[in-house]
């Protein structure tokens, strides 16, 4: 069993009341990875994927070993046929399968380039370690995807549903202005989690950063912010560059930021991110320590969505 993708859930549902039941009682299932290990593979920077999945791992009872490719590990090659007098001095093909022999499960984490959209989409690295590794593999964030963000973010929104009451919750995913390109796999993951939610599911950003419409689907878009925003009762802001002039940053419209008067339309609505959060560039320091914000409980909550998805791997082993 892999965890490549929130498709790769089989019941939302399910998988959330169960992360809930080991946010209670966490240390349950400690037995369960005694004697296995996790190797999570960083060729990009983390804070809480990082310290959340291993301790996720620990909780589990497994052995944890961290390995930061971008500074320690060779450069891997990915192409076939490659003839390697370059730089890159190992080929996945050896690497995955050496990775294999040292760990029971391999987490990876490794961003969109933003240069060339086929190349991201074919996630060559993600793809190098399903094809040639033996041991079952863990999206940490990828190219196209973050589904354990989209997993704690589900978490969050089902422990904060209890106030709304009689009715389908407004949930809109807002664009935000950046001044650097960022990747698509946050929102794109929160996109699929939300399309399988019984909820109104707005998406609002600027003409000209629109999303991949093979995700985006029938999901509602709508270009005028404080209109998505009337009635909301969360909002989820993120920050893309273009997918069609991709990788581009087109706008930097600073009237897309979050503010308290952008809140007040919504339906005393709740803020979250995924973080790290660009302090009053993406959101307003009023609204990010103000009681709606619930970026903390979202963080705290990854430990528990990696935890599920590693209990239900282990349950395979």
């Amino acid at each position: 069993m892999n965890y490549l993708s929130i498709k790769d859930i089989d019941s939302l549902e399910n998988w959330v009341k169960e992360a809930r039941d080991l946010k209670q009682d966490p240390l349950k299932y400690k037995q369960l990875g005694s004697d296995k290990t996790i190797g999570l593979l960083f060729f990009n920077p983390s804070l809480r994927t990082r310290l959340s999945t291993q301790k996720a791992a620990q909780q589990l009872g497994m052995n944890c070993m961290v390995m930061n490719f971008d500074k320690e590990g060779w450069a891997l090659e990915y192409g076939n046929g490659i003839i390697m007098d370059q730089g890159k001095s190992e080929h996945v093909k050896e690497a995955a399968q050496v990775i294999s022999q040292f760990c029971d499960i391999i987490a990876i984490r490794a961003f969109a380039g933003l240069e060339d959209k086929e190349l991201d989409k074919a996630e060559v690295v993600l793809s190098g370690f399903v094809k040639y590794a033996s041991v079952p593999i863990v999206n940490m964030e990828s190219s196209v995807g973050h589904p354990l963000q989209a997993l704690a973010d589900a978490i969050t929104l089902e422990e904060d549903s209890v106030r709304i009451k009689n009715k389908k919750p407004k949930v809109v995913l807002s664009w935000a202005p950046h001044p650097k390109a960022l990747p698509h796999a946050v929102a794109n993951s929160f996109i699929e989690m939300m399309q399988r939610q019984d909820a109104e599911f707005v998406i609002t950003h600027p003409e000209g950063y629109e999303l991949d419409p093979e995700i985006v689907g029938e999901s509602t878009v709508e270009y005028d912010q404080n209109k998505a925003f009337k009635g909301a009762d969360y909002i989820y802001t993120k920050n893309w560059s273009s997918f069609r002039e991709y990788g581009k940053v087109t706008s930097k419209d600073a009237s897309w930021t979050i503010s308290e008067e952008k809140m007040a339309l919504t339906n005393k609505g709740r803020f979250m991110h995924c973080l790290p959060v660009r302090r009053n560039v993406v959101v307003n320091d009023e609204v990010l320590e103000s009681g709606h914000s619930l970026v903390i409980q979202q963080a705290d909550n990854r430990t528990y969505a990696a935890q599920i998805v590693l209990k239900k791997i282990l349950e395979t082993l």
